[in-house]
């Protein structure tokens, strides 16, 4: 384990650089930096030597060129145990840096920032930080590299008991972290500049990025092992942005079911609860407040929504958190819990309480949706499709009311959230019966009928694809249902029209399916 001596020090987020560049000084150990980081230094009685004065060269090109110099890197990759190496070093006046701190410009928060220019864009991206970085990590038996400032302490600890040294475990561990974090920073590069040469369609190579945010306990089941991982360039208002505030800890399964909760809810203005069971609301409404919108999602499907994850879209009340207690629920996410609210709900000690604000879809920037299969991934745009479904083609002989409308909308916006194949009765801003994920349109509905504790006379009926034949909607005419809303498109969909004017239902095609698989 071999002595730091000489270390180099050059990082844009300073988070307890001082503390550190103290310790270092206090170790003997030479410091050598640039610019902002040297200044904060020898304000707080740190001794630098600044890279210009150490290379002989000044920093030039409004500070583009800094520390791509022979001395600095070779000094960090010059071979300690070879004998050419230390030859040639000798021979150019190369030292060798036996330590690097460095963080990089700050490039994801820079365009991150809404109407970021392009050149603003360009000007963060880092070259001889990653230069460095990369440098030292390849030379990792002989150089330290600290790319976060959260390994400063174990840091200080190691070298206190080491007499100043590093192990080359520890060498290793940080050189692997320095090469994750270089392959991501490229990775934010790529991403954001890849869609200003791609007007259509999907790139050649598209990057993904991401960061673990925790272990879990498990998988879907016990035996399969788990993490939740954040991907870093992840729009304002996604589930990896939710607080706990209370309760046990998150499951891969809570996590699935909380974005299927937040994404359903997030379709209302009105004050709105969805209850999500593996991933499907089984009970979805809307309300006066919240209280009576928690209230009548649940009655939509008692016995399934006991367990389940709620969603709402309002700040929770003392009204709805003591409706709520009454029932085992697993998690509940919200914009916010009243603190005579969470006193409530506190109670319950493994009930998980979620704080992600604001709930508003307006707040979402559209994303891919990914899903994976063997050896590759399934890119496509995430579904925010949405219609005015007063302007869509009515087909049927009788129009709908204004009423009807209403309703159907209300509908249409919950069967977007149920496993195909999808059918939903809804009346007055309630879900009735949810059939969900069976292999045939009209199981789906015989499901939902099935489903429904309420009469389902005067609802009406949406339906995330069309209707292949006439059985289904027939079925559902015997509810006594008034309305249908569906895309449209079947090679039968006179039959299926003959039989909603037979029936003297309302019927609109949307145009737009919702498929979820």
């Amino acid at each position: 384990m071999p002595q730091i001596k000489r270390a180099i020090i050059s990082v844009t987020d300073k988070t307890g650089i001082v503390e550190f560049g103290k310790f270092l000084q206090s170790m003997n150990v030479e410091i050598l930096s640039t610019g902002g980081t040297a200044k904060v230094l020898r304000e707080a009685g740190v001794k630098v030597v600044d890279v210009s004065e150490y290379t002989g060269s000044p920093e030039i090109l409004d500070g583009r060129l800094k520390t791509i110099h022979p001395k600095i890197e070779g000094g960090l990759l010059g071979i300690r145990s070879n004998p050419k190496h230390l030859q040639e070093m000798k021979a150019n006046d190369i030292h060798p840096i036996d330590m690097v701190i460095v963080n990089l410009y700050e490039f994801e928060k820079t365009v991150a920032k809404p109407g970021v220019h392009l050149e603003e864009a360009i000007e963060n991206i880092d070259i001889g930080g990653p230069t460095m970085l990369r440098a030292a990590a390849k030379n990792h038996p002989d150089v330290t590299v600290v790319a976060d400032f959260n390994d400063y302490p174990c840091l200080i600890e190691e070298m206190k008991k080491s007499s100043g040294s590093i192990s080359s475990e520890t060498n290793f561990k940080l050189a692997v972290k320095v090469f994750q974090k270089t392959a991501q920073y490229d990775s934010a590069i790529s991403n954001y500049l890849t869609p200003k040469i791609t007007t259509e369609g999907f790139p050649d190579i598209y990057q993904i990025s991401l960061a673990k945010v925790q272990d879990l306990r498990y998988g879907e089941n016990p035996h399969q092992k788990a993490a939740f991982y954040k991907d870093v360039q992840a729009p304002t208002g996604s589930l990896v942005e939710a607080k706990q505030i209370h309760g046990k800890e998150l499951s891969f399964n809570n996590l699935l079911d909380l974005e299927a909760a937040l994404n359903c809810v997030r379709e209302f203005s009105l004050p709105a609860c969805v209850i999500v069971k593996h991933t499907n609301p089984c009970g979805v409404a809307v309300g006066k407040d919240l209280a009576e919108s928690y209230v009548r999602a649940k009655e939509a499907d008692p016995v399934s929504c006991f367990g389940g994850i709620i969603g709402l879209n309002r700040v929770v009340d003392p009204a709805c958190a003591q409706a709520i207690s009454e029932t085992f629920y697993e998690c509940i996410i919200a914009p916010g819990f009243e603190p005579a609210a969470l006193k409530i709900l506190e109670a319950k000690k493994n009930i998980r309480l979620m704080v992600l604000a604001p709930v508003g879809a307006q707040f979402i920037a559209p994303v891919l949706d990914i899903k994976r299969v063997g050896g590759g991934l399934l890119l496509q745009d995430k579904d925010l499709g949405s219609v005015d479904i007063r302007t869509v083609k009515v087909v049927s002989q009788r129009k709908p009311t204004e009423q009807e409308y209403n309703e159907l909308d209300f509908a249409w916006k919950v069967a977007k959230h149920v496993k195909s194949n999808a059918i939903v009765f809804t009346k007055d801003g309630q879900t009735l019966g949810v059939g969900a994920g069976q292999m045939s349109r009209v199981d789906s509905v015989n499901l939902a009928v099935m489903k429904a504790k309420k009469s389902l006379k005067g609802s009406v009926l949406a339906s995330d694809a069309f209707f292949p034949f006439r059985d289904g909607l027939d079925a559902a005419a015997k509810q006594g249902i008034t309305a249908v809303i569906q895309p449209g498109g079947s090679v039968k969909d006179e039959e299926v029209i003959q039989a909603a004017n037979e029936h003297g239902l309302a019927m609109i095609f949307t145009g737009m399916r919702h498929f979820r698989h």
